[in-house]
């Protein structure tokens, strides 16, 4: 055999009879199901299987072992519903098979007459079609019933995401789906990983395979999941044909019918598709002939067909994607009247993300409406525009107990809320996207058309901006606390002797200063500093980069803070400074009013305290530019542990420039809450801003470093270095940067903090253009893990806020 066995006993690999076997009949590596057997002979080299049993022989070719019963046995796991159920294998180790679809399911009553549960039309001429699981019969029985209405061209779609497979029962094949013990109702999500759900299903068939050969050619599974009445069902399975594959079922009609395509484009039972979900679906239409725009308008459009398990939410979403794009392959962009809000007495309010969406887009408002009215058009079994109304509706007539932290009922329709509006959003989106791209035959797909429009991305991670909602007197009835910054904000540097506020440091050789948020005693040491005969700035811009609200109360800053999570931040969804002072005012007010003993949080310690003071930060401001002439006071709030917002570069940026305009000698201020990471960005776009101006410092060559992997502690992932190498003089650009990061961090060792996205938003003009959202749409350690796994490696996920607990829902839905 070429080498020769170890004399100790070797773990062998026991393959399946489907292992190496594709989908599609090509070879491929798959785990069994049946994976290492200890094999009691040091002379075991090799396994060949074949359908009748695994075979061992040894490496000498002289003796050979077959597996039995015994050995499969060992490598399955049983269990049971209850103690009252018998047990048998369970599929995974822990899932049991459950009947797909209950009669109770088909509302429209249209399985006996057409085949599938739920099955209909859209409303109008468009050849759009929704239904629910059918059983193999069915299906057949529906592809018939579309033949003979004169559909020449079928395009069926199964949109589901787990897995299904089909047994042998009577003369017809009936889908059963694998479900968990606590919650047999509800389909598996995210079971299949880096598995295609086919490929997942195979695996599933081979074990219920292996199951029924264990079991005297029975299965177990279950139809009546709601009292167990003769359960578990007693299936017989004699060979692997008596169980199908989604894939078998679908795709078979192939070669019986010329008209007829399959496809699998499995969608999130809740929430908006992937862009990879909305990428598969433009392939599609890409590679359809008959569904491109320059097909022949007096041809029969192709019959789309769409089906989930009951044939509701996730057909319904799908149904709407087929019907904008009939509207493009037929040129409707005429609407009749009032068909976006059919059957209501008035408009419904828009909420405050789609008003910001549709003043963006070009032609936003028709954009909309076409949305609307394919909505409405597939609203038979579930208006999805609705559905975010009445999930709001919910979340806002649940009480506010403020004696609770938060509730899990308001987390569901808080979530259900959430989700129902990203999906409206993403729809509008992809109406944008196929009024540009279709007439181009998509030459961008939606991925990419994304990443050139990544101010989506943004507006999308300020969906829920109930927090301006939040009312002021959550402090003074005790739902919410006052924190201090002396809790905040630890004094790592060592300045508040001296300068009377936490964190103070300067930009060696640069007018450039970053301090934690100061009181208005701070305010005044640090001016009086600024201005004293050794430094003399007569000119001062003090930017606050605080997305928070605070206060000053007898004379020290507090932040108000959830009791239970008073670690987190509660961000304010506004960058208008305007507004921020209003809620501040709005806070300030009410413990004024109140005049109540307040619980707020030291740094060693909680206390109550009576406010006899209060004023927001701009009124602390305010007091001080009476006496300092030149000082100017800027609100640009910037979101923490996250890039700054494009145009958050852009305000910093005229800032900048216009103080410099009036005096090339102004100092600058940058203040968050403790005076470390967006303080340090802020300062890094002002340190950037002025070597472009007044002329950047030599950079030096890099110094030869020995240690290991030196070149990650530099930065070089390979992320940046993508990005490095698109841009023009990216090396140089990288190392102007790092410069900056470094002359900042250089006295304040404790506090050091690098920010590598930001060369990348300071290039924002070319970026979209160039492909630098691209790769930021793929950003992660692409060295150690692979970025389409790894949620924060996306911009729709990672520029949303990542709080490390949920905070309890505080405001309305607006």
């Amino acid at each position: 055999m070429g080498t020769t066995a170890s004399a100790a006993p070797q773990p062998v690999y026991v393959a399946s009879p489907l292992d190496n076997v594709h989908a599609n009949g090509m070879a491929q590596s798959s785990m069994s199901p049946v994976h290492m057997v200890n094999i009691h002979n040091n002379k075991a080299k090799s396994i060949i299987t074949n359908k009748v049993a695994p075979v061992v022989i040894t490496y000498n070719c002289r003796q050979e072992f077959q597996i039995h019963d015994t050995v499969l046995k060992a490598n399955y796991k049983v269990g049971r519903i209850s103690d009252s159920l018998p047990e048998h294998y369970l599929v995974k180790g822990e899932y049991f098979m459950v009947q797909d679809v209950s009669s109770k399911a088909d509302v429209l009553n249209t399985t006996s007459s057409y085949g599938a549960p739920n099955f209909r039309q859209v409303k109008g001429a468009y050849p759009l079609y929704g239904m629910g699981q059918p059983t193999l019969n069915g299906f057949k029985q529906v592809l018939q019933r579309l033949q003979t209405q004169g559909q020449q061209e079928i395009i069926f779609f199964c949109i589901r995401e787990e897995p299904v497979v089909f047994l042998h029962k009577d003369d017809d094949f009936v889908p059963y789906t694998p479900r968990r013990k606590e919650n047999l109702h509800e389909n598996l999500q995210g079971l299949q990983g880096e598995e295609t759900v086919e490929s997942l299903e195979l695996s599933i068939r081979n074990e219920l395979h292996d199951f029924a050969k264990l079991s005297k050619n029975i299965l177990y599974v279950y139809n009546d999941i709601e009292f167990f009445k003769d359960e578990p069902q007693k299936m017989s399975i004699l060979c692997e044909e008596d169980i199908h594959v989604t894939e078998e079922v679908y795709k078979r009609p192939m070669f019986t019918m010329q008209g007829y395509r399959y496809f699998r484009l499995p969608l999130p039972v809740e929430g908006a598709p992937l862009e990879d979900d909305f990428d598969a679906f433009v392939n599609i239409l890409r590679e359809s002939p008959s569904l491109c725009l320059g097909h022949s308008t007096s041809r029969v459009p192709p019959t789309l067909v769409f089906s989930c398990q009951v044939g509701v939410g996730r057909t319904n979403l799908a149904m709407i994607l087929g019907t904008l794009v009939m509207k493009r392959l037929k040129g409707d962009s005429q609407l009749p009247p009032q068909s976006a809000e059919a059957g209501t007495s008035e408009p419904r309010p828009l909420f405050q993300v789609i008003q910001s969406l549709i003043k963006k887009l070009p032609n936003g408002q028709q954009l909309m409406e076409e949305v609307d009215h394919a909505i409405a058009l597939c609203s038979e079994m579930h208006n999805i525009k609705e559905a975010i109304y009445e999930n709001a509706s919910k979340l806002e007539g649940i009480g506010e107990d403020y004696q609770t932290q938060g509730s899990t009922t308001k987390e569901y329709f808080l979530n259900r809320t959430k989700q129902s509006l990203e999906r409206y959003f993403y729809l509008i989106v992809f109406n944008a996207y196929l009024h540009e791209q279709y007439p181009l035959a998509f030459v961008s797909n939606f991925s990419q058309w994304m990443c050139c429009h990544a101010w989506l991305y943004r507006l999308l991670a300020r969906m829920d901006v109930s927090e301006l909602s939040a009312p002021a007197e959550l402090l003074t009835k005790g739902a919410r606390v006052l924190v201090a910054d002396e809790y905040l904000a630890p004094d790592v540097l060592s300045t508040i002797k001296e300068m009377k506020v936490a964190n103070f440091r300067r930009v060696p050789k640069m007018p450039v200063y970053g301090v934690a948020q100061p009181t208005s005693e701070a305010i005044g040491a640090v001016l009086a500093h600024l201005t004293d005969e050794k430094r003399k700035h007569n000119h001062v811009l003090w930017i606050n980069v605080h997305e928070e609200l605070a206060l000053e109360g007898n004379g020290q800053i507090f932040i108000p803070r959830e009791p239970s999570c008073l670690d987190q931040p509660i961000p304010v969804p506004t960058s208008d400074p305007q507004l921020l002072q209003k809620l501040e005012t709005s806070l300030k007010e009410e413990i004024l009013r109140a005049q109540k003993w307040l619980e707020v949080t030291l740094e060693q310690e909680k206390q109550m305290k009576m406010f006899k003071s209060c004023l927001t930060i701009q009124e602390i401001f305010n007091q001080h530019k009476s006496s300092h002439q030149g000082l100017v006071y800027k609100r640009i709030p910037l979101p923490d542990c996250s890039s700054p917002r494009e145009e958050d570069f852009d305000k910093l940026h005229e800032a900048i420039r216009n103080a410099l305009a009036e005096d090339p000698h102004t100092a600058f201020v940058f203040n968050c809450a403790n005076g470390k990471s967006r303080s340090t960005t802020a300062m890094v776009v002002a340190v950037l801003t002025l070597w472009h101006l007044k002329g950047f410092p030599e950079c030096t060559d890099d110094e030869i470093v020995s240690v290991p992997d030196a070149k990650y502690t530099k930065g070089e992932f390979e992320v940046v270095m993508r990005v490095v190498r698109l841009l023009p003089d990216g090396h140089k650009r990288k190392k102007e940067v790092d410069l900056a990061l470094d002359s900042i961090s250089e006295t304040m060792t404790p506090m050091h903090y690098h920010l590598r996205e930001m060369i990348i938003s300071i290039y924002r003009q070319v970026a979209a253009r160039a492909g630098v959202y691209d790769i930021l749409n793929q950003l992660c350690f692409s060295e150690f893990e692979d970025p389409r796994v790894m949620t924060l490696a996306r911009l729709r996920y990672r520029w949303q806020q990542q709080d490390i607990h949920s905070l309890p829902f505080r405001g309305e839905f607006i």
